[in-house]
């Protein structure tokens, strides 16, 4: 973990670097997580309501320094010491982010952070996809690469393994947003592609070490459509393959539309007699695509089209 740096102003207005001190703000946001009915919104709300805050702002440090060495024990152990973290403020925090209905503070990483400063679309959908589902995506994914962008997705069983899977298969870039700490999976068959994502591409985590330890599987539950949020804010658009009228996936569509993103939903989606939110999204906006020709017509620029050679045809017969 390296140590942490932000731009301050100084006396002339000049920028200079003032240092940050990465584990007394990773002990003071865990120990914020710790209080009773904390949550993503409350957490929020209460660097709302004290402007250019960091953490250990709102902790006090003996507390904070005795809550982050707990973390950083915990975190050193379960990923061999190779994690990183972004704190809001610094420069290297994307102020994209923001946009999210309750922004994030601190993200745990793994990987290559300069991931996030290249263009990136979310392919997500149901655990549970349909044979053609899952070659949509992997279409879709590998489309996508061949344009240049980065697959982000949240290395879930479904949509979403087949979507960083046929990213790395097709020598492209991709981005997994998990529902867990750092150090942690599930689901438990996607260790090794977790694993190979942390070491060559780029893993991140919302998820607040003690505060997950301390609870159950069902109480966990909730940080995953949580990091829907985050998924649509990090990417230029997000594209649903498949989604049940449940799914934590429309997390991610509301919020898409709701920070100004594009919002796909595939054809198949709208053919589904037994769906209402495919028209209810697309009457707030949504964009329906019958083929990769539709997504690329919308994210890639019209100046490059003649400066690539690749086709974009339909993602499987019948979508």
């Amino acid at each position: 973990m390296h140590q942490s740096s932000l731009w301050s102003v100084g006396e002339q207005g000049s920028p200079i670097p003032a240092p940050m001190d990465a584990a007394l703000e990773i002990g003071a946001y865990e120990a914020l997580w710790c209080e009773h009915n904390a949550s993503f919104k409350t957490i929020a709300e209460r660097f709302r309501g004290v402007p250019g805050s960091r953490p250990s702002h709102l902790v006090p440090e003996s507390e904070a320094r005795e809550v982050g060495s707990r973390v950083l024990a915990k975190l050193r152990e379960r990923t061999q010491q190779r994690f990183d973290v972004r704190i809001h403020g610094e420069w290297e925090y994307p102020e994209r982010l923001r946009d999210a209905a309750d922004p994030v503070e601190l993200l745990y990483i793994q990987g290559n952070w300069d991931l996030v400063t290249l263009p990136a679309v979310a392919v997500v959908g149901t655990r549970k996809p349909t044979s053609e589902g899952i070659e949509r995506t992997k279409t879709l994914a590998r489309r996508l690469v061949k344009d240049g962008f980065t697959v982000v997705s949240g290395l879930a069983e479904g949509v979403d393994t087949a979507a960083h899977t046929a990213a790395i298969d097709a020598g492209g870039r991709t981005i997994a947003v998990i529902g867990t700490p750092l150090g942690k999976v599930y689901p438990k068959s996607n260790a090794k592609l977790q694993e190979h994502i942390a070491c060559k591409h780029l893993l991140i985590s919302q998820v607040p070490v003690l505060r997950y330890d301390a609870q159950d599987f069902r109480s966990n539950r909730f940080f995953f459509p949580e990091r829907n949020k985050l998924m649509s804010a990090l990417t230029l658009a997000t594209i649903i393959v498949e989604a049940g009228e449940t799914s934590g996936t429309l997390v991610q569509a509301r919020e898409a539309l709701r920070q100004g993103r594009k919002l796909f939903i595939m054809n198949s989606c709208f053919e589904r007699k037994d769906l209402t939110w495919p028209a209810r999204f697309e009457a707030k906006g949504a964009i329906r695509i019958h083929s990769y020709a539709d997504v690329r017509h919308q994210l890639v620029p019209a100046d490059s089209e003649n400066r690539r050679s690749r086709t974009a045809g339909p993602l499987v017969s019948d979508c």
